[in-house]
């Protein structure tokens, strides 16, 4: 008889030791003790009578066979997350649209938005998966993304929704009650909040691009907040403790309904190879799910405009 090969969720485990090569770390992301990953490694050896790792005092270190047992692993389980990600899309109806997004985008500007386009399509059922990780289309349980980027990506269709404009706000009553703010060095009187965020070299504008754009050079912006997120930043100015810079599209809803204002209109652009899109799969451009709600989200955001 041929022996049994282990189950999914001991090549997850041994895939995730193999990996790290560090029992303790695996165990961390599996949600396991380190003891119960060592424990199933032995099984898994004992199961196929092969030794898939060396082990010393210190480091562990794949085996030949234990190198030849993790690609096959990776190559299985992948396979076998496309297919449950596809047979789940299968079986979950025709009206069903899961969208993918960031937790800013959804909470600054989609949700405000999302009942509008429930009246207009009530044929279609959103469901959401926010999230700041980048999902796959073959191997997740989604169907369309909305995602902060360049828009390159292969084998994907993206639709640009809108510029990134980043300008100053704060809240009504601390432009009433602080110190006056009728040029741009007066904002040295007031707390400045910005994010930090580069990549592929292009920087996120903070308050010393916006500063030298304005004309101020001698701007000290060591007393800056700075935040990981728009979202805290953004907060911030609400709560009244702060000037932020934000982008326009993630507050034209708190500008609309008085809850932030514009102390100066100056605002700078993001390098326009970055913005947010909707991006999705070429083979479900076609999909009436697909095609009515990026008719809709492409509408809104052409009314996004500074």
């Amino acid at each position: 008889m041929p022996k049994l090969l282990p189950g999914t969720r001991a090549l997850r485990t041994f895939e995730a030791a193999a990996r790290h090569l560090n029992f303790t770390r695996a165990a961390d992301e599996l949600g396991l003790t380190p003891a119960a990953v060592s424990h199933q490694i032995k099984e898994i050896e004992d199961q196929l009578d092969l030794v898939l790792f060396t082990r010393t005092s210190r480091t562990i270190r794949l085996t030949e066979a234990g190198n030849l047992l993790l690609e096959a692993s990776v190559d299985a389980l992948d396979l076998l997350n496309r297919a449950v990600s596809r047979a789940r899309k299968m079986t979950r109806g025709t009206a069903l649209l899961k969208v993918t997004l960031d937790a800013q985008f959804a909470t600054k500007w989609l949700m405000r938005r999302v009942d509008d386009f429930r009246r207009q399509k009530p044929g279609v059922e959103l469901r959401f998966d926010i999230t700041y990780d980048v999902r796959d289309f073959e191997r997740d349980d989604v169907d369309v993304g909305i995602r902060f980027g360049t828009g390159k990506y292969p084998g994907i269709i993206a639709h640009r929704l809108f510029e990134n404009i980043i300008i100053p706000v704060c809240s009504p009553a601390l432009l009433a009650s602080g110190p006056p703010l009728k040029e741009p060095r007066d904002l040295f009187n007031h707390t400045l909040a910005h994010i930090e965020w580069s990549r592929q070299g292009v920087t996120w504008p903070n308050w010393s691009m916006w500063m030298h754009a304005a004309g101020v050079d001698d701007f000290d912006d060591s007393r800056t907040l700075v935040f990981g997120s728009s979202t805290d930043a953004i907060q911030a100015a609400l709560d009244g403790n702060a000037v932020a810079l934000a982008d326009f599209a993630m507050v034209a809803n708190d500008l609309s309904q008085g809850r932030l204002v514009r102390p100066f209109e100056l605002g700078i652009k993001v390098a326009p190879e970055f913005a947010y899109f909707l991006v999705y799969p070429e083979a479900v451009k076609d999909d009436e799910r697909v095609v009515a709600f990026r008719e809709w989200l492409i509408e809104e955001a052409a009314k996004t405009q500074t």
